[in-house]
């Protein structure tokens, strides 16, 4: 995601040229797999997966590289480890879903692209495909927003993907392309898409994708090539950069989930989010969904399908639903994906570098994880009938050492224990002498595991290479009659991936707006048109909810002058520029920021671009909004609440020593503050004053840092570029501390 600070993304120009479907590979081939090696990216290919094991077939999928000139690990751990890695799983594509650079200062603070890490990033990548011993042809990389900060135009003088990535140098310069992978009668067709911004601004107004109409139409008609052209099943997985809760909807309020559920996908692939917000960044989507959840929250990472597969006639339409898995990143979790597509069944497992060894990669492909499955496609299957993989348990094994044995362990968890209630040695499929993978299969009976619990039983698969080491796959739960086990998001994993950031900004803007400028201006109305006047005295008199927020709200308007800056200042908020900045690489063009999007002119452009980067200014927005000027509003009324209720118990006090007259003297005894007790004790009781001074401190520090990381971030000076953004805040509350101090 988006790291602290926020990097936003930007959209690369529409052209797409749509080939005529598929032209078969071409003489070469590599591993098992004939490749063409076109000058210009044909934008649909067919790469063939010639020998064993057959209608199966598995692809690599890394995100978030993230090279950096401050970081040189990155690149040359990616380099000795995912090379060697490659040559082992021999898969039959690489997909590179996004951030490929890190563009980003040593302090994190300045986003912009750089040219020596995608000099760095080609280097790299040349000499991974030479030890993997792969085709180039077979990578495919696409763009992330950091590989958008600050660029003006696709194929500018700072477009360096166009010139250092694989796909540019392939020439696959559409925003939307496609390869289909076929083995046996099976085809996968796999469509990437580049959904950044058209117009790059700098982070961090630059997080979310920004499907077009147009790439959204192309989109759908990549999806659709076969379906009209074969009667071979065909399973589509699209990848891209941006999960679903980062991407906004186009102009006519289309999205890529609608179209993702028109075709069924089987999976969408994407990266963006990073380890570090959970490794359960899993999201299932299907057409039968709220409206809520359509919108804007999804509470639970499962959504439960309408009804029961009841009708096995082949006429009825797929089951719409597809699943959207978020891949870890290699920045600081060195992470790599294989996923593996066996009949139509998905499935995969992530790779850790920075903690396993992984010299041997196991992958079971069936029964299918419970937890992770398409659970309408699967439950149709097995009430119809066609479960063709049900009478064997398979399991990929990839390993850099020959394999001795293969053993399929089934544990029942149903006494509360795991149980070991199957094991049975596993045997490799036919080996021919371009076999691609070892792919390990076990008889068993599938209906003696059905059961009305997804998570009852629980499969592992044990691999031994010659050299005696044993690998142990990850216990995981299945279900073969097609229920799902339940998983739950932690907080961290909801607010990434269950909330819709998009569709949310407008609502959460307006709502903050309306709701902070109410509570200033009804009470000035109750005083200017009401004779009742809400004081602590009648509050203490009828203490009620609402006499008590009455009171308290309208102690902040008695204060004229801080009552109408805090007004104005909302009112500039809404309707002024809150600064101006720098927004490209070059540092050349500037553009100003409102709440509704940024205002830029690039320097070969007549036309202005008006509100781009929204919703991505949300993080520059609401973070102002809700944790600063939120706050500060509060703290002013509490000076003005604490002020009052001091002012009372002073006059009360007063009071008290008028009628403490000395009758016998006939004087008045002097009223020395300091020296009566009671009034000495409330002196002390003003802590809370401190208290509230002190928050003011810390939020002003707040407040601080954001400015510096805007100011950093744009290249701007305070007081020339954004004045309002920097100090109003500050200077309205040392203006309400001093205000405050006594009593009038």
């Amino acid at each position: 995601m988006p790291e602290r600070g926020g990097s936003m993304n930007i959209f690369v120009l529409i052209l797409l040229c749509f080939a005529v479907p598929s032209l078969q590979a071409g003489d070469e081939e590599t591993g098992g797999f004939s490749h063409s090696k076109p000058n210009y990216w044909n934008n649909r290919k067919i790469v063939e997966a010639k020998g064993e094991p057959d209608s199966v077939i598995w692809v690599v999928q890394l995100s978030d590289l993230h090279f950096s000139v401050h970081h040189p690990d990155r690149a040359l751990q990616f380099r000795d480890f995912v090379g060697p890695a490659l040559a082992m799983i021999n898969p039959s594509l690489v997909l590179i879903t996004g951030d490929l650079t890190d563009g980003k200062s040593k302090d994190l603070l300045t986003m912009i692209q750089i040219e020596e890490e995608w000099m760095e990033y080609q280097n790299v990548m040349e000499e991974v495909i030479t030890r993997s011993g792969l085709d180039k042809s077979i990578f495919f990389d696409l763009r992330g927003n950091h590989d958008k900060f600050g660029v003006p135009s696709v194929g500018g003088s700072f477009d360096y993907f166009s010139n250092y990535s694989i796909s540019g140098q392939l020439g696959r310069n559409a925003n939307v392309f496609s390869v289909t992978a076929q083995a046996g009668q099976h085809k996968y067709l796999f469509v990437g898409f580049d959904s950044t911004m058209s117009v790059g601004l700098r982070g961090p107004s630059n997080v979310f994708g920004h499907p077009t109409d147009q790439l959204l139409t192309d989109l759908d008609l990549e999806l659709s090539q076969w379906d009209s052209l074969t009667t071979d099943p065909v399973t589509k997985i699209s990848f891209g950069h941006f999960p679903l809760s980062f991407s906004a909807s186009s102009l006519s309020g289309k999205s890529l989930r609608d179209i993702f559920l028109k075709h069924s996908l089987s999976a969408y692939l994407c990266g963006h989010l990073h380890t570090r917000f959970g490794k359960n960044l899993k999201r299932h989507h299907h057409s039968n969904s709220s409206f809520l959840s359509r919108k804007f929250f999804q509470f639970n990472l499962h959504q439960v399908s309408s009804g029961n597969i009841t009708n096995c006639s082949v006429k009825v339409p797929p089951v719409q639903e597809f699943w959207e898995w978020e891949m870890g990143d290699w920045r600081k979790s060195r992470a790599m994906r294989v996923l593996a597509i066996d009949r139509g069944h998905v499935s995969y497992v992530d790779i850790d570098f920075k903690t396993e060894s992984n010299k041997t990669i196991l992958l079971p492909t069936f029964p299918l994880d419970s937890r992770f499955m398409s659970r309408s496609s699967f439950a149709y299957e097995y009430k119809c009938h066609e479960m063709a993989t049900s009478a064997l348990i398979r399991a990929l094994v990839f390993s850099i050492s020959p394999i001795v044995s293969v053993e399929a362990r089934i544990y029942d968890s149903n006494p509360g224990t795991l149980s070991l209630i199957l094991q049975a040695p596993m045997s490799r499929t036919r080996v021919d002498n371009i076999s691609r993978g070892a792919l390990y299969t076990a008889p068993w009976n599938y209906k003696a595991f059905e059961d009305p619990s997804p998570d009852r039983y629980y499969l592992q698969i044990e691999a031994t290479d010659i050299a005696g080491r044993s690998t142990l796959s990850v216990l995981r739960p299945f279900s073969v009659n097609g229920l799902t086990a339940k998983v739950s998001w932690t907080w961290n994993e909801f607010r990434v991936m269950g909330v819709q950031w998009a569709a949310l900004y407008f609502p959460v803007l307006w709502s903050a707006l309306f709701i902070m400028l109410s509570m200033l201006i009804l009470p000035k109305v109750i005083l200017i048109f009401s004779k009742k006047q809400y004081t602590y005295n009648n509050f203490k008199v009828n203490k009620s909810f609402l006499n008590g927020m009455a009171w308290v709200i309208q102690e902040i308007s008695k204060v004229p002058m801080l009552w109408f800056c805090i007004v104005g200042y909302l009112i500039y908020l809404m309707a002024f520029p809150w600064f101006i900045g720098k927004v490209f690489t070059d540092g050349k063009d500037w553009g100003y920021m409102t709440c509704m999007g940024w205002v830029v002119k690039t320097s070969n452009e007549t036309n202005k671009h008006r509100y781009i980067g929204s919703p991505d200014i949300l993080v520059v927005v609401l973070s102002h909004l809700l944790f600063v000027v939120y706050p500060a509003i509060f703290i002013m009324v509490a000076f003005a609440v604490e002020r009052g209720v001091y002012g009372y118990h002073f006059i009360s006090l007063l009071a008290k020593k008028e009628d403490d007259y000395d009758h016998n003297n006939k004087r008045r005894e002097s009223f020395d503050l300091t020296s009566n007790v009671r009034l000495s004790v409330w002196f002390k009781w003003r802590w809370i004053r401190k208290v509230l001074l002190i928050i003011c401190a810390v939020l002003c520090w707040k407040h601080f840092l954001n400015c510096r990381a805007v100011m950093k971030a744009y290249e701007m000076n305070p007081f020339l570029h954004c004045p309002m953004y920097c100090f109003v805040t500050p200077l309205l509350l040392g203006y309400v501390a001093y205000h405050t101090r006594g009593i009038h």
